[in-house]
């Protein structure tokens, strides 16, 4: 696979290591760039890996709640830039949907298209016709339902692109909406250490493991190190492993004991996250047009 400079610019943002380490390991690894990561950090090269969630394209991420509170649908829907997510018709398009997927909850994207909006038409027509009057591509994404069971759910937006629903028992609005704010910015993969996916859990032991034995210390000393780090990676991927935003001291789970309350689950959508934004070189194809 040829590796081009735009994957080695991307390894190199993530990981922190050099463009010629990079490029290498990229030759090795076939251009996986996953792959190359997980070389780069086994074997120290890699200074951290940069990635949290590529931020790539616009739109808005959106919540709507019921009125007694159990239930909330969370919803993105995407366009080409900021100026027409800033439009009136695509804002007003993007809450209409969203409303509709809490009170139909629709199974998935092409059963909410189909679903009509206030005007007649389907969320599918309604959104064609949109694109042809904005002049840009804009899709519906994806969208999740909340139920919050003996619960209640909350949630909070960051602007237009970061949207976080809990559902949370126990406590009250301002810890639940102070969770949810917390999640904004912290990123947790999931609420505790059981809920970490086992695959996740075995390829970053897999990684320590490797950094370790490269220290050439004696495997009693190998295990612990691992151990310790494998914790330390533990508190940074459960929601309740993290220290508090507001109260570093504190943490997440010592704060939801205190308040005799429990978190059940929670959604957080950043706007674009995994989508790849295609990068315009307009010095590149001015040059072009003009042969040279």
């Amino acid at each position: 696979m040829a590796i081009t400079a735009a994957m080695v610019k991307e390894l190199r943002e993530r990981t922190g290591a050099g463009m010629m380490d990079c490029k290498k390991v990229l030759v090795e690894t076939d251009g996986n760039l996953e792959a190359a990561i997980d070389v780069m950090r086994k074997s120290g090269a890699a200074k951290a890996d940069k990635k949290a969630s590529r931020v790539a394209a616009d739109g808005k991420v959106v919540i709507a709640i019921s009125e007694d509170g159990k239930e909330a649908a969370i919803l993105e829907v995407n366009c080409e830039t900021d100026f027409v997510a800033k439009d009136e018709n695509f804002t007003n398009f993007v809450k209409a949907v969203t409303e509709r997927v809490l009170a139909d909850q629709p199974a998935d994207i092409a059963a909410l298209s189909a679903l009509p909006l206030d005007s007649g038409d389907s969320v599918e027509e309604t959104r064609a016709n949109l694109v042809a009057k904005i002049g840009e591509n804009i899709q519906v994404r994806r969208f999740e339902l909340v139920f919050a069971g003996e619960g209640q759910v909350f949630a909070y937006n960051h602007g237009v692109r970061i949207g976080v629903v809990v559902a949370m028992t126990g406590g009250d609005e301002a810890l639940g909406k102070d969770i949810a704010m917390h999640i904004a910015a912290s990123r947790p993969v999931c609420v505790s250490e059981a809920d970490v996916p086992a695959e996740n859990l075995a390829k970053e032991k897999e990684i320590l493991i490797a950094q370790a034995e490269g220290s050439g210390k004696p495997a009693n000393i190998i295990e612990k190190m691992v151990e310790g780090r494998l914790r330390k990676y533990l508190s940074e991927v459960t929601l309740l492993g993290q220290d508090f935003v507001k109260d570093p001291d504190t943490t997440v789970a010592k704060l939801i004991k205190d308040a005799d309350a429990k978190i059940a689950g929670f959604i957080r959508y950043e706007v674009g996250e995994g989508i790849e934004k295609k990068q315009e070189d307009f010095a590149a194809e001015v040059m072009a047009q003009v042969g040279k």
